[in-house]
């Protein structure tokens, strides 16, 4: 291997690590803004659309009359599930902690695997079953040591685990379509239906969309440029140079900063359960992901 060929993979697992970083603030940006939740996800879809808008214009048209009527159809639900995949994990941080919300939503990956089995008829093995029955017994200890605590955490698990199904459709419909269309003409049309998506609960909502403090503007702004541009987007970049599961198994380290970031912010320390229940949630995932293959 060369000194570029050394260099040049340095730079993409740089990269990869600082976009974990960067997703791991999503959670804490949103506790800090401490606005309504479907105010916050249209907000921070609406300044990511502003932030690819003038990279990803260009060329577009050429790339968009390439899809084909299905893809299209595809594009659109992919955005009206990121949108919902917002609106119920961020209102899930305003029940349960920040922990237990970052840990339960990672479990995305099985939600792909599950509706490509039932959907497109891939086989799921059996690594992928025991790392989902661990998951599973993961979220269930969570869960019942916070019904102990009270209703509220219980919807809150509840939710952030609606988010993470609604996470897997997103990227398993965005998988089909990134095969015709490249990242930055992907990621504009489906952040702005995302952000139309939240704009319409909004109105049902009564959720305001005026009337917050430079403060919870900044930290809006914040949420669309860190997590979403340094994080979500560069990850959809690095898809097409480094291999999907890597990308997927590297993507577990949210919760873990979060978490830390939670406690040292916050002072939001887990509960035992958290420790044992999250533990066992990030193993099955690190399970089922470390046999994916991928034709990336």
């Amino acid at each position: 291997m060369s000194y570029h060929q050394i260099m040049q993979r340095a730079s993409l697992y740089l990269t990869l690590v600082i976009a974990t970083i960067a997703v791991s603030w999503a959670a804490i940006f949103i506790r800090l803004a401490d606005a309504d939740p479907i105010s916050t996800a249209f907000y921070r879809m609406a300044f990511a659309v502003l932030l690819v808008l003038i990279p990803a214009i260009k060329g577009f048209r050429a790339q968009w009359i390439k899809l084909s009527g299905r893809e299209k159809m595809f594009m659109l639900a992919s955005g009206i599930a990121l949108g919902l995949h917002f609106a119920t994990w961020i209102t899930s941080l305003k029940y349960t902690s920040i922990s237990n919300s970052v840990i339960i939503v990672a479990t995305q990956p099985f939600f792909v695997a599950i509706v490509e089995h039932f959907w497109w008829g891939d086989k799921i093995n059996k690594r992928t079953i025991l790392g989902m029955v661990l998951a599973f017994a993961g979220m269930v200890i969570i869960s019942v040591s916070d019904f102990q605590l009270g209703g509220d955490h219980l919807f809150g698990d509840l939710l952030a685990l609606a988010g993470a199904f609604l996470a897997g459709i997103y990227l398993l419909l965005g998988r089909r379509v990134r095969q015709t269309i490249d990242n930055r003409r992907y990621v504009l049309p489906v952040y702005a239906i995302a952000a139309g998506t939240l704009l319409l609960i909004s109105f049902f909502s009564a959720s305001p969309l005026t009337g917050f403090t430079p403060k919870v503007w900044l930290l809006f702004f914040l949420l669309a440029l860190i997590p979403t541009i340094m994080g979500h987007t560069l990850y959809n970049y690095l898809l097409k140079y480094i291999k999907a599961h890597l990308v997927a198994v590297t993507i577990l380290g949210e919760p873990i900063g979060a978490t830390i970031f939670g406690a040292i912010i916050f002072h939001e320390y887990p509960a035992v359960a958290t420790y044992v229940g999250g533990g066992l949630i990030l193993i099955g995932i690190f399970l089922a992901l470390s046999r994916v293959k991928s034709h990336s």
